[in-house]
This record gives structure tokens, C-alpha cells and sequence, in this order.
């Protein structure tokens, strides 16, 4: 699955834009555009708003500038990264 078909990618696209209040439609937003400066605009306060969320919501932690470039590259690079790290659920 790419783009928005991909449910985790619609997904974190909408939580993108209500965290940020971004004045775009989720749907808007190009899965595969970079998430931090010319893209969307998106500055360190917002880049530190998106680490609180993905911790919060997903249980992942992007504690180092190596983790943030690699998660942050696309709403597909910070998918793939979510699913990399998320912890396992209790069966």
C-alpha cells in the first residue's frame, strides 16, 4: 500500500493536520513530500509537537536527529518507521 490508501498513512496525515492546525484537508497532504521545511512549512516547534504525538499515540520514541531525518522524511518514511518500532500488542 502507498499514499493515502495505506490506512496508517491517512491516519497520521489527520493527526498531522489537527496537531499543527494546518489550513489543508488531510487528504491534501502528499505522502511522499517531506514533512519538515519547504513541504508543509513545518518548523522545530511543530517537529517537536509531531515526537510528543508519535510517542503518545504510537508508543515510539524519536530520541536523536538521526530517528527524527529517517521518520520525518514522508508521512510513508514516518509509516514504515511507526511500523518498525511500534512495540508488539499483548496477545
Amino acid at each position: 500500500m502507498t499514499g493515502q490508501t495505506d490506512p496508517l498513512v491517512a491516519e497520521l496525515a489527520r493527526k498531522l493536520v489537527e496537531t499543527l492546525g494546518l489550513d489543508l484537508k488531510p487528504e491534501a497532504v502528499d505522502p511522499a513530500a517531506p514533512l519538515i521545511g519547504a513541504g508543509l512549512g513545518i518548523d522545530s516547534i511543530d517537529t517537536l509537537e509531531l515526537v510528543v504525538l508519535i510517542e503518545r499515540d504510537y508508543g515510539v520514541k524519536i530520541d536523536n536527529r538521526a530517528a527524527g531525518v529517517e521518520a520525518f522524511a514522508s508521512l510513508n518514511a514516518l509509516a514504515a518507521f511507526l511500523r518498525q518500532r511500534r512495540p508488539a500488542s499483548p496477545a
